[in-house]
């Protein structure tokens, strides 16, 4: 999950860090000059295309190709003269640049190192589906979410959430080298293959540290019989990882339809995506409550397809927001346990300004679950915007621990709680990666420029912003975020008018 960095004369250049070191020391490289560079090493040799380049630099946005000129102006100037008193980079007529000095890659960057924590650490890993059917996929998907949130219940664990656990999906990575990533000591790994009403499941535990097997089993039952054996697995390993005087996983409410099990693991891999996607995953958890009105977690699921992209976007938004809340009470009320229907439930009171009510619902949620990584990042959304900035940092911290790899979301949050504490450079670091920079996100990495006097790189930013939130406004979001204190909000409203957002 790292990203390649390269060496060529002096320099070492970390697209991933956003870095460039001439020696040890760091050169004061911008962003746009950074990403050209980045692309012409990654391609060092080849004739990049104007275009290639323009894109690299300002994805998604047109711009004259006097930018381009002038930022590989400033890229010769930055670097000097190469070795052999050539240039580093150098044009090809009419068609574009290549970067002709050798370069070397080093591998990548070394990440800090996540300590393991107090207590047993376990991340589970994609199940294989190894049916000859790539329609079962999501049922393979499936069973790991659902081990993944019945370990998380277990007060003795310490459990990574499934974004990080899906970014190794496919992936032949070593076991040591995920436990070294995800910061845990234990690893499971299985494969899942259901066919003719049967139902076969291989798993297997791992201590990773010396890769040592402690617990390996496979099942082979009837399909109807799934959510048992799911039980069965977690029990196994609640039992080698924390001995039998523990107390054994609380039953879950499982569905009794299976299709309706698989559109819901269908549709939350499309609930971050596109509308276009929000829109199937719409349809698909719709047609999941029908065949299982008794489903928490499809109208928990629901419930964020109704609230996700609606308030921020600036048109109407009420229907939307009380869809919402009434299907997140609905998932609560059948499945009281269930931990992620209660943060979902929160988050959305939080936004109806029922603030108390929204307290108790974060409070029962990370009681139910506290591996919760979702939880603890929408808090530290609300928490921010209460005026509880420390404990909203603190918060995002601990989320960004049990999902390093998260959803872009959670980039957001943390840009928005480093604004609200005054660490503008920070929050540009932030915002400015990939895995957030073409999200609404933008609009606090504006503000965090318009702070630092970056006029300039705000208005574009606040352009960009507004290609895909054309209906924004500063007064309408003010109104409709669940903010509790009022310096907190000047703060905001301040940053995103010296940014340039409309009123």
């Amino acid at each position: 999950m790292q990203v390649t960095r390269f060496a060529f004369g002096p320099f070492v250049l970390d697209p991933g860090a956003g870095t460039l070191l001439r020696g040890e020391d760091p050169v004061a490289i911008g962003y746009r000059g950074l990403r050209l560079l980045a692309a012409l090493v990654g391609r060092a040799g080849e004739i990049l295309g104007k275009a290639d380049l323009m894109d690299a630099a300002w994805p998604g946005t047109a711009v004259e190709e006097g930018n381009l000129t002038v930022q590989i102006a400033q890229l010769r100037k930055l670097l000097g003269p190469a070795a052999d008193g050539g240039e580093w980079i150098s044009t090809v007529p009419r068609v574009g640049y290549r970067f002709t000095g050798n370069t070397r890659q080093l591998g990548a960057a070394k990440r800090h190192p996540l300590s393991l924590p107090d207590k047993p650490s376990i991340a589970v890993l994609p199940f294989v589906n190894v049916s000859k059917d790539p329609e079962q996929e999501p049922f393979a998907d499936g069973l790991t979410e659902d081990l993944i949130t019945d370990l998380s219940w277990i007060p003795g664990l310490f459990v990574i959430a499934r974004n990080s656990s899906f970014a190794y999906k496919g992936k032949a990575v070593d076991v040591r080298t995920i436990a070294n990533d995800l910061g845990v000591r234990y690893l499971l790994e299985g494969s899942a293959r259901r066919a003719a009403g049967r139902v076969r499941i291989n798993a297997q535990l791992v201590d990773a540290q010396n890769g040592e097997q402690l617990w390996a089993e496979r099942f082979d039952r009837s399909l109807e019989d799934v959510f048992a054996v799911q039980d069965e697995v977690t029990a196994r390993i609640v039992e080698a990882l924390l001995g039998h005087l523990r107390p054994q996983p609380r039953p879950r409410k499982r569905p009794n339809n299976l299709e309706a099990y698989d559109l819901c693991a269908r549709a939350r891999r499309l609930m971050d995506d596109t509308p276009q996607a929000a829109q199937e995953a719409h349809l698909m958890l719709t047609r999941a409550v029908s065949l299982e009105p008794d489903y928490a977690e499809a109208y928990r699921w629901l419930a964020m397809n109704h609230w996700m992209g609606k308030v921020h976007a600036g048109g109407p938004t009420q229907e939307a927001r009380s869809a919402a809340l009434k299907l997140a009470r609905k998932a609560v009320a059948i499945d009281p346990d269930d931990a992620g229907s209660r943060w979902i439930l929160a988050y959305l009171l939080a936004y109806e300004q029922s603030f108390e009510e929204a307290d108790t619902e974060f409070a029962k949620a990370i009681e139910l679950d506290p591996n919760e990584a979702d939880a603890w990042a929408a808090l530290s959304d609300i928490d921010v915007l209460a005026g509880r900035i420390e404990e909203g940092l603190a918060h995002i911290r601990k989320a960004f621990r049990l999902n390093p790899f998260p959803a872009s979301w959670y980039y957001l949050a943390l840009g928005q709680a480093q604004y609200a504490a005054g660490d503008y450079a920070a929050a540009i670091e932030t915002l400015r990666g990939d895995e957030t920079y073409r999200t609404s996100s933008r609009r606090f990495l504006a503000a965090s420029l318009a702070q630092l006097g970056r006029l300039e790189e705000a208005r574009t930013e606040v352009d960009l912003f507004l290609v895909t939130n054309p209906d924004f406004t500063i007064r309408h979001w003010a109104a409709t975020e669940p903010f509790r204190d009022d310096a907190v909000l000047a703060h905001f409203v301040d940053g995103l008018r010296k940014a340039g957002l409309p009123e």
